[in-house]
C-alpha cells in the first residue's frame, strides 16, 4: 500500500473512532443531542422589539438566555412551543407601575403577568425606601410574617427572597428622600438638611436604583423647587441614572410644567421621562401639538426628554387631591383636624373653588363635573355603596339621607373624614385626541400607572383602573388592529426596547441571542383587553405563554405558579 493510500485510511480510521467516541459521550450524558435546550418555540412570527420587521423564526433557550434564533432549528428541548401563527415578542416592560407593596403580598403578579408584563418599574415620586430618620423602618405584615426594612435595597432583597413572578427594578422617590430629611413639616431645608438629601440619593443609587423620580403635583412635590431638582439630579448624572416625573402640572400648566422638567433635564445634563404625559383639563383640550413641540425641540437641542402614556382617558388620582396644599402639613391626622375645623373648611372651599396658582386642582380640571370623579375605593362598611358610583352620586343620596341641600364641598369634606382621608377616585380629565397624538410619537412609550391586582382572593379588592389589567393588551387590540394608529412592530417597540433604553436595563427589552429569556406570546387576532371602570377584574384575552429568565410563567393561557423574577440593579 503506497503513502498516499495508508494515510487516507488511517484518517478514515481516526474520524469513526472520533465520531463512536462522541456517541458514546452523548449515551451516557443526562444531556442528549436531541435535548440540548430547555425550551423551543418553534416556527413563531418574531417580532423583536427593535420596530424592525416581523419574521419567523424558532427561538431556544437555555437557562435564563435566548441561545438561537433561526429556522428549523434541528436539536429537542424539555418544552416545546408551537407559536405557529402567533407573534413572539419581548416580555413587556411596564414602566411606571405600583406593585410595590401588592407583590410582597402575592408575588405571581396576576394582572401583569397575563397582560404580557416581565418588568416592572416601582418607586414614582414615592418609592420602597429609603426610609430613615424622620421616615421610620417599613414595616409589612404579609399573611406569614412581618417584614421590616430600611433603605431601597433591602426591600429589594426582600422582594427577592419571597418570591416574585415578574422583573422588578426601582427608581428613588424624591418623596421619600424629602420626608426621611423635613417628615410632614412644610419648612424650606437648610444647606445641612439638602445635603442629607444628596446622601440619601446617592445611596439608594449605589443600591441600584435606576434614577430619581418626583410626584410634582403632590403636597410634598409642590414645596421642591427646580433648583433643588437639578442639584438632586446632579447626584444622578453621576450613576447614569434617569429622571422621570409627574409634572408639577398637567392642566393649565402644563406648558410651564413641561418647559421645567426640560430645563432640569438641560442643566443637570440627565435623560427626563414625562411620566403619562397629557393635558388633564378641559380648558386646554386640543393643544397637544404645542406640548409635543416643546418635547422635540428640547430634543432637536440634544436634550433626552421622552414620555409615557397610557391608553385610557381617565386617570386614577383620589378625593384628598381637591383639597388645598396647605391643608396637608403635618400629615393625615393634622389634614382631618382642619377637615373638621369650620374656619379651615371655609378657606378650603374658596381655595378650591377660585385655585392657588401652582396648584393643580383636579376639582377645576375637571370643570367643577362630580359626575366625572368615579369612586373605586375600598370603601369602609359605612359608604360600601358608593364603590363604583360617581361621586354626583355620593352627593346626591347624602343630601336625599340628610333632606338637605349641602354643599357639595362639604359633603367631599365629611366624606373623606369617614374614610380617613384617603378616597381613590377615577377622573375623567383628559381626551382621546390629544392622547393619540402623543402616543405615536417615537419618543413616547407605554406605561400602564397601574399594579398587579388579581381576579380572586385578597388582591380582588375595591374597583381599581382598569389599567391595571389591560394596559398593554389595549394599546395592542385597539389601537394597533382596530385603529391601526400604530403598527404592530412600533407598539411593541414603545412596549419593551424603549422602556428598557430609558431605565437602562440591560440585555432585555429585545430577542437577541445572549439576551435574558423575556418573552411574550400572543395572537394578535385575538388579543384585547377586558377590563373595564365599572367590572375591573377581568383578565385579557389572547396572551397565551410568558416567559420570565427562562421560565414558564403563563402556559395556554394559566400561570403556572413558577416564580423567577428577580429584583435588578442598575449596572447589573
Amino acid at each position: 500500500m503506497n503513502i498516499p493510500a495508508l494515510f487516507l485510511l488511517t484518517s478514515r480510521l481516526l474520524l469513526t473512532a472520533a465520531l463512536l467516541h462522541l456517541s458514546l459521550l452523548n449515551l451516557s450524558s443526562p444531556l442528549q443531542a436531541e435535548n440540548f435546550y430547555d425550551t423551543i418555540i418553534r416556527s413563531g412570527t418574531i417580532v423583536d422589539g427593535t420596530g424592525h420587521a416581523r419574521f419567523v423564526s424558532d427561538i431556544a433557550i437555555k437557562d435564563d438566555r435566548i441561545v438561537a434564533i433561526q429556522k428549523n432549528l434541528s436539536a429537542g428541548a424539555a418544552c416545546e412551543i408551537d407559536a405557529n401563527g402567533l407573534i413572539v415578542a419581548p416580555g413587556f416592560i411596564d414602566i411606571h407601575s405600583h406593585s410595590d407593596y401588592l407583590l410582597l403580598e402575592d408575588g405571581h403578579a396576576q394582572s401583569k403577568i397575563r397582560q404580557g408584563v416581565t418588568t416592572e418599574i416601582l418607586g414614582e415620586g414615592s418609592s420602597a425606601g429609603p426610609y430613615k430618620m424622620q421616615l421610620p423602618t417599613r414595616t409589612f405584615q404579609t399573611e406569614s410574617q412581618r417584614l421590616s426594612w430600611n433603605t431601597l435595597g433591602e426591600y429589594l432583597d426582600i422582594l427577592e427572597q419571597q418570591g416574585i413572578a415578574t422583573n422588578v427594578a426601582s427608581y428613588v422617590g424624591l418623596g421619600n428622600i424629602w420626608r426621611c430629611v423635613m417628615g410632614n413639616s412644610f419648612d424650606r431645608p437648610t444647606q445641612r438638611e439638602f445635603s442629607q438629601m444628596k446622601s440619601l440619593l446617592r445611596e439608594a443609587l449605589e443600591e441600584g436604583a435606576f434614577g430619581l423620580s418626583s410626584m410634582l403635583a403632590s403636597p410634598t412635590g409642590l414645596l421642591v423647587t427646580q433648583q433643588d431638582l437639578i442639584e438632586l439630579c446632579h447626584v444622578v448624572h453621576d450613576f447614569n441614572g434617569l429622571f422621570s416625573s409627574h409634572i408639577r402640572h398637567e392642566g393649565t400648566g402644563v406648558f410651564r410644567s413641561v418647559n421645567e422638567v426640560i430645563e432640569i433635564g438641560r442643566k443637570a445634563k440627565v435623560p427626563v421621562d414625562i411620566i403619562h404625559i397629557k393635558i388633564a383639563d378641559q380648558q386646554y383640550w386640543g393643544r397637544m401639538r404645542e406640548v409635543i413641540d416643546l418635547v422635540e425641540q428640547a430634543r432637536h437641542e440634544g436634550i433626552n426628554v421622552q414620555s409615557n402614556v397610557y391608553p385610557y382617558t381617565r386617570g386614577n388620582n383620589n378625593l384628598v387631591s381637591i383639597i388645598p396644599p396647605w391643608a396637608h402639613e403635618g400629615g393625615r391626622e393634622a389634614l382631618l383636624k382642619r377637615l373638621h375645623h369650620r374656619q379651615d373648611r371655609e378657606r378650603m372651599k374658596q381655595d378650591i373653588q377660585k385655585d392657588i396658582p401652582g396648584w393643580y386642582n383636579h376639582y377645576r380640571a375637571v370643570g367643577g363635573d362630580w359626575s366625572r370623579m368615579l369612586i373605586n375605593a375600598d370603601l369602609s362598611e359605612t359608604n360600601k355603596q358608593f364603590e363604583g358610583q360617581t361621586m354626583k352620586t355620593v352627593i346626591d343620596v347624602w343630601r336625599k339621607d340628610r333632606n338637605s341641600t349641602s354643599d357639595p364641598l362639604d359633603i367631599l369634606f365629611d366624606f373623606l373624614i369617614q374614610e380617613n382621608g384617603s378616597i381613590s377616585t377615577i377622573y375623567g380629565h383628559h381626551t382621546e385626541a390629544d392622547m393619540n397624538q402623543v402616543m405615536q410619537r417615537p419618543w413616547c412609550s407605554i406605561g400602564s400607572d397601574g399594579s398587579a391586582y388579581a381576579t380572586e382572593g385578597p388582591l380582588k379588592r375595591g374597583k381599581p383602573h382598569p389599567r391595571n389589567f389591560g394596559t398593554f393588551p389595549r394599546v395592542l387590540g385597539v389601537y394597533v388592529r382596530e385603529q391601526s394608529l400604530l403598527t404592530l412592530e412600533d407598539a411593541i417597540r414603545k412596549m419593551t426596547s424603549l422602556n428598557a433604553s430609558k431605565v437602562g436595563l440591560l440585555k432585555r427589552g429585545t430577542l437577541k441571542v445572549g439576551n435574558f429569556a423575556d418573552i411574550t406570546i400572543f395572537d394578535a387576532a385575538e388579543i384585547q383587553d377586558q377590563a373595564t371602570y365599572l367590572a375591573p377584574f377581568q383578565y385579557n384575552r389572547g396572551i397565551h405563554y410568558v416567559i420570565v429568565n427562562g421560565k414558564l410563567v403563563l402556559k395556554t393561557d394559566q400561570h403556572t405558579g413558577v416564580l423567577p423574577g428577580r429584583s435588578l440593579r442598575r449596572g447589573l
